[in-house]
């Protein structure tokens, strides 16, 4: 089992660019596997993680209601947002600057065969960075994701997840509200959830930001220790990207 993961960070991506890149990730994967299959081969399957921030974009999921849109597409283009049918599971979801977005692709059998521990350990990622700024991130039961206040009234959500799996190869993934403008959540239904809101890290510890950089080195040290990973900074394949 390979256990390597290579991290890239990719910046501020536009959500296409993103997800073809994502796609090319995920397919290089299947292929190796198929091979692998086909001629009785051993060839190790490589895992990444991405980060990004995208330009303002809106997601609906392939179980999601194009109802949880509340803009028609004049009114994108005036919030200069774009959107997108996707391939993940879930609802609708909003992306945009100060998001901290992170996409792992993993082949999960090079750590463990099963999709709801995979996701429990993207939400507990999220928890534990939480944790180092005095928050108490938590789960809602039968929502995906992480929420502050859960099972309350006063129940808000931080943290936003979405996967796609085929032959336990995982791509999209999870969004975290760091420094984002939450007036963009107004135009969906996040979620589909209509009963509930969505806040952001620098929103509860009431600052006007909260620093980036520092974020996401906590979301790869608990990533890391949680999948028992060692996270290799592949910036090469970055500046590669970018030419």
């Amino acid at each position: 089992m390979n256990r390597l993961i290579k991290f890239r960070d990719l910046g501020v991506k536009d959500y296409k660019e993103a997800w073809d890149y994502q796609e090319s990730l995920f397919k290089d994967i299947l292929d190796i596997k198929s091979e692998n299959r086909k001629q009785n081969k051993e060839k190790q399957t490589p895992n990444y993680l991405l980060f990004t921030e995208h330009p303002h974009v809106y997601t609906l999921g392939k179980s999601g209601d194009m109802q949880h849109l509340l803009l028609n597409e004049k009114q994108l283009e005036a919030k200069g947002a774009s959107f997108y049918k996707i391939n993940r599971g879930g609802d609708i979801t909003y992306h945009g600057p100060g998001q901290l977005v992170g996409y792992p692709i993993l082949d999960l059998d090079n750590f463990f065969t099963d999709i709801h521990k995979y996701l429990r350990l993207l939400e507990e990622t999220i928890i534990l960075v939480m944790a180092d700024y005095g928050l108490k991130g938590m789960r809602s039961e039968g929502e995906t994701g992480v929420w502050l206040d859960a099972g309350t009234p006063f129940a808000r959500k931080i943290c936003a997840m979405g996967v796609r799996a085929s032959r336990w190869v995982t791509m999209h993934g999870f969004a975290f509200n760091v420094n984002a403008d939450l007036g963009y959540f107004d135009n969906i239904i996040p979620c589909g959830i209509k009963d509930k809101a969505v806040t952001s890290l620098n929103a509860e510890l009431r600052t006007q930001i909260v620093d980036m950089e520092e974020v996401k080195q906590k979301v790869l040290k608990y990533f890391a220790q949680l999948f028992e990973a060692e996270l290799v900074n592949d910036e090469s394949a970055v500046q590669k990207l970018h030419l």
